[in-house]
């Protein structure tokens, strides 16, 4: 758990939904092995029973230029790590160091570069998510109005539904959905783009189908059943990403926003005292 490793694992599972059965095969076949082995091409489409353009055009639907590529990257899979941690600690923080490593994997700096874009253009900013990602569009809200962004969030679906009228081409409004299902967060962002606004969806799928009302899908890591937080919090990648865009959104005005920010934490600290004084 020194360091990070650029996989190619991420990249299969985000993308998943848009490969062929055959496809999908050999998606299976990457994610689920465990050992190092011959990967050419040669022997992997003989031992896939699959001819070697469909492994092309797979490394290609996952973002490569080709197999050669792909199979470069996904070898880096394979470096070996020492473990020294036993027990629950162990798996807790294992299964923490997978997302980040998923996290650094999947994570496009062009696309953030274009997030903070809007977020410098948008006269306001509105943030949603359900269940454990309302908290997630919560603590987004909180961070971000503190440096001076116009900012709400909303986790009540019927506060989606009528909010979406509101938004226009100076809007840019933000959606939580890990498995891209939520429908009311999908109709905010839906109407909202429709009228204009530049829209990001955050989620663990890559669907074609978002393509028709997403200015930008930011794709987040996953574990299995990280949905229902039985092992860590399905707040994590979504923070994760947060706190990426929220470092280069400060870091291009790092003087005005940081003063914004202490002023803030001032502003908090003379309440408390004054709250003290009264009592």
């Amino acid at each position: 758990m020194e360091y990070y490793v650029k996989s190619v694992v991420p990249v299969i599972e985000s993308n998943y939904d848009k490969f062929t059965p055959v496809e999908k095969e050999i998606a299976d076949f990457f994610i689920h092995n465990q050992k190092r082995m011959d990967f050419s091409i040669k022997n992997i489409s003989e031992t896939l029973f699959t001819s070697k353009a469909t492994l092309v055009r797979f490394a290609q639907k996952c973002g490569y230029h080709g197999y050669k590529e792909f199979i470069y990257q996904y070898e880096e899979t394979f470096i070996e790590k020492s473990e020294k941690i036993t027990g629950n600690t162990r798996m807790v923080l294992n299964a923490y160091q997978e997302l980040l490593n998923k996290a650094y994997s999947l994570v496009d700096e062009r696309q953030i570069g274009k997030i903070t874009g809007y977020f410098n253009k948008a006269d306001r900013v509105l943030v949603c998510g359900l269940g454990s990602s309302g908290l997630s569009a919560r603590e987004m809200e909180i961070r971000f109005m503190r440096i001076g962004v116009n900012v709400d969030s909303l986790a009540d679906p019927d506060m989606m539904k009528m909010s979406s009228v509101f938004q226009n081409k100076n809007s840019l409004v933000l959606g939580f959905s890990l498995s891209g299902e939520r429908e009311e967060v999908r109709y905010l962002l839906r109407e909202s783009y429709n009228k204009g606004a530049k829209t990001v969806l955050f989620t663990t799928k890559n669907r074609v189908a978002f393509d028709e009302y997403c200015s930008e899908v930011v794709l987040l890591p996953s574990l299995k059943h990280l949905n229902h937080g039985d092992v860590i919090s399905p707040q994590f990648p979504i923070l994760v990403m947060l706190d990426i865009i929220y470092a280069y959104y400060v870091e291009q005005n790092k003087y005005i926003r940081k003063g914004m920010h202490d002023s803030t934490l001032r502003a908090l600290e003379e309440g408390e005292k004054n709250h003290k004084e009264v009592y």
